[in-house]
């Protein structure tokens, strides 16, 4: 088994970060170049900042934000929300961060995906999707911050954006998002079955347990929480720790 990450999110909004349920109600949790710094201190293996509003707004990415945060933190950081452009993508690469994170911009216009990639290798674009389940089974893509279904079904879209250059996808179950229930297995493992780049698991996390479990699924190579790391219910230190001791390989 590889060694698995554990990925704290920053949501911004209006330069501060946020937490909602289902995509929605959200609070204002804390500063984004603080919580970075603090995730960093505890050792997280990643980092990701989406900024939630970019694309509903029409605006590019906090460019200034996103170089203050990878200033102070020396990790994989994957910035995302707003980017539309090969142009877009530069930019971000060039304030500071690792990766981009596509969206809702990947869905219009897919040859962003291999531009993207071509230009700057698939390690660097990470195919971000919002899903949600149908009511006749599956699930659809949503796109706007979760406002807008597509009607595009997700594991056809999982398999063109792979196919485009992908090299990674970040995946968020809109049905599981801040309910702390755990992350949805069995979307995770419809994906996980047909893609060959690691998935990170997004969407749910509630416990310790959950990590756990979604490891020993084998539904994904990392996994990604906000809400309990924003509110200190855990640390990344305590998860890498309790999945150590049920032998799950981490970097400590």
């Amino acid at each position: 088994m590889h060694t698995r990450r554990i990925i704290p999110c920053l949501d911004v909004m209006n330069g501060k970060v946020v937490k909602g349920i289902n995509f929605v109600g959200l609070k204002e949790v804390g500063d984004p170049v603080q919580l970075a710094r603090e995730y960093y201190l505890q050792q997280a293996d990643e980092l990701v900042f989406l900024d939630i509003t970019a694309t509903h707004e029409q605006r590019d990415t906090m460019v200034k934000v996103v170089e203050q945060v990878a200033k102070e933190i020396f990790i994989p950081f994957t910035v995302g929300g707003g980017i539309r452009t090969v142009e877009d993508i530069r930019k971000m690469l060039l304030a500071g961060a690792d990766k981009v994170s596509l969206n809702s911009a990947a869905i219009k216009n897919p040859e962003v995906i291999s531009q993207g990639a071509k230009l700057f290798g698939s390690q660097c674009i990470v195919l971000a999707i919002d899903a949600k389940k149908r009511e006749n089974g599956g699930w659809n893509v949503y796109v706007r911050g979760g406002r807008e279904d597509t009607g595009i079904d997700l594991l056809e879209w999982v398999k063109k954006g792979v196919s485009l250059g992908a090299g990674e996808i970040l995946l968020t179950s809109m049905d599981a998002d801040g309910t702390k229930k755990g992350f949805d297995i069995e979307m995770l493992k419809a994906v996980h079955n047909i893609c060959h780049v690691p998935v990170i698991a997004s969407g749910g996390c509630g416990s310790l347990y959950h990590f756990e479990e979604v490891f020993k699924e084998d539904c994904a190579e990392a996994a990604l929480a906000a809400s309990l790391f924003h509110y200190k219910e855990l640390s990344v230190m305590d998860v890498k720790k309790h999945l150590e001791k049920e032998g799950i390989p981490v970097r400590l």
